[in-house]
């Protein structure tokens, strides 16, 4: 007998949508780009040719329209990987559970989600106002602690480097990194830098910031600039890339996280138009996106 998932586990509204999104199985696409700040999405979708449907809940806000033929959803996320954690699986649910018989489909989709966000430099060479794209996501959180994944072997051994070189002096879980879709970073070539992103479980302190709480690690970000491992540096941190290259992996998503560089931690500079950065970010991401 397969096994129906029930009412308490994935919730549905009265009008047929998943919970936290309100967006039912054919209000999203396949191709799906996720920003942080709900006010975002429509900076993406005002370059949509037609947008067929606006949906908000919290601080979830979905647009999905059309460039030209190829149709496209943008979401928000908000902040951190707990709402990386909402926004993915209910992504999945969309297209993967039957939402009538609660049933997980014979046939799966895979989604390509790409995220156009922003993130702090950690190499003196990256300008502000630059783009990153994530070969990996490296979680200094604690979320894929409770999913089981398999990781790769070039994965284990870039961990265990990180592990060797890096001295975690907080309680947290152990680090976990997840490589970008190959399918989906060998298209973002041109005009992007290319590394290691960080995702941590906060702003403040979990970056190297103290303003009036006292540091545990004092030294995190001199180490994360240094890691070297057969030529593969940390370039930047954030607070969703890890979750959203990890839940790719265990839910079969193509994954990739672009960030516009908005801060450089070693240069000690700050965008001084850190909008106009995420705008060129989005129209370069589209015209790339658009052709998918």
């Amino acid at each position: 007998m397969e096994n129906r998932i029930a009412e308490s586990e994935l919730i549905i509204n009265n009008r047929g949508a998943v919970y936290h999104l309100d967006v039912r199985p054919d209000e999203i696409a396949s191709t799906i780009i996720t920003v942080g700040d709900p006010d975002r999405v429509g900076a993406v979708s005002k370059h949509f040719d037609k947008i067929e449907g606006k949906f908000q809940h919290r601080e979830f806000v979905t647009h999905t329209g059309y460039i030209g033929n190829k149709r496209l959803s943008v979401v928000s996320t908000g902040i951190g990987t707990d709402n990386i954690d909402i926004v993915l699986n209910e992504l999945d649910a969309l297209v993967n559970i039957d939402f009538q018989t609660r049933l997980v489909k014979p046939s799966l989709t895979s989604l390509q989600i790409i995220r156009l966000g922003t993130s702090g430099a950690l190499q003196e060479d990256i300008p502000v106002d630059s783009f990153v794209v994530s070969s990996h996501g490296l979680g200094l959180d604690n979320l894929m602690a409770y999913y089981e994944f398999d990781s790769t072997p070039a994965e284990r051994s870039l961990l265990e480097a990180f592990r060797g070189q890096i001295p975690l002096k907080h309680g947290g879980a152990s680090p976990v990194i997840f490589s970008a879709s190959t399918q989906l970073s060998e298209l973002f070539k041109d005009g992007f830098h290319t590394g290691i992103t960080v995702t941590c479980p906060g702003f403040y302190a979990p970056q190297g910031r103290m303003l009036r709480g006292p540091l545990s690690n004092p030294g995190l970000i001199d180490n994360l600039t240094k890691f070297n491992y057969e030529s593969q540096r940390i370039t930047n941190f954030e607070m969703e890339t890890s979750a959203i290259y990890g839940l790719g992996r265990v839910l079969g998503h193509e994954c990739l996280s672009i960030s516009a560089i908005v801060a450089n931690r070693i240069r000690k500079e700050f965008s001084k138009d850190g909008g106009a950065a995420v705008a060129a970010l989005i129209e370069k991401g589209l015209s790339v996106i658009a052709t998918l």
